[in-house]
Order: structure tokens, then C-alpha cells, then sequence
């Protein structure tokens, strides 16, 4: 594999124990094998709410949810600074002809865009891709 696109819902399985999956786990491998792993600008503020609503529902605690997000923050992962820029035109059309959300879209954008696997556990995301002719990475 030459690079992967990582999305929250992947991130997530390999961080809080109860989502855990084998996708998740593969694409933590491949970080630590030092696979490039990209995610767009959006991800971080994505993945805070995503633990922070895991800490609202009890899953978690307060500072389980910091230790997971500044984790997660240390891994070896590129921030995509053009997503912003793809919004307008590439995402957009995206997220309408395959009926996802903008958040998504850009997920599945970056990887076009940097022919990357997708690790995602997202099934509607996933399918996306492979409409898409997009990789998806296997558990």
C-alpha cells in the first residue's frame, strides 16, 4: 500500500475499546509501519466531538477522552491543507452524487486525490469509495 486516507469512524475502532475492529486495527498498523497516512483539515475538530460525545454518554471519561485525543493527535499523520480548497467543486459533487455528508466527501476526495486506501468503518463511506473506484482497506 502506497498511502492511506484515515476517517474518524477508523480512528475511533482503534481508540475507544468498545469499537474496536479489525479495519481500525489494520490501519494503526499501518501507521506504525510507517505506511503515509493523510487526513483532511477537518479530522481533528471531528474526532474531539466524536470523544467528546463518547465522554457525555458515560463510554468514557473526561480523562480518558483528553489521553485519546492528544494521542491521536501525536500519531505520524500528513493534515491535508486542500480539502478547504476542494470544498467548493470536487467535495460538494461528491457528497451530492453519492449522497454522503461534506465531512465524508472529503474523505473520500482526499483519497482520489492522493490515490490512497481508505480506512473507514463507515458502510455508506465505504461503498462511496468503491462507486468510486477507490480502495477500501480490509480488516
Amino acid at each position: 500500500m502506497d498511502a492511506q486516507v484515515i476517517d474518524t469512524s477508523a480512528t475511533l475502532g482503534f481508540l475507544l475499546p468498545d469499537e474496536q475492529d479489525a479495519i481500525s486495527k489494520q490501519a494503526l498498523a499501518n501507521i506504525g509501519n510507517g505506511v503515509p497516512s493523510w487526513v483532511p483539515v477537518h479530522w481533528p475538530v471531528e474526532l474531539a466531538n466524536a470523544l467528546l460525545m463518547a465522554e457525555r454518554r458515560k463510554r468514557i471519561s473526561r480523562v480518558e477522552a483528553h489521553g485519546l485525543l492528544k494521542a491521536a493527535l501525536a500519531l505520524p499523520l500528513t493534515t491535508d491543507e486542500e480539502t478547504t480548497r476542494r470544498l467548493v467543486d470536487e467535495t460538494s459533487s461528491l457528497a451530492r452524487q453519492f449522497g454522503l455528508t461534506i465531512y465524508d466527501a472529503a474523505y473520500l476526495e482526499l483519497a482520489m486525490r492522493r490515490n490512497a486506501t481508505l480506512a473507514t468503518t463507515d458502510r455508506d463511506l465505504a461503498k462511496a469509495a468503491k462507486d468510486a473506484g477507490v480502495k477500501v482497506l480490509k480488516g
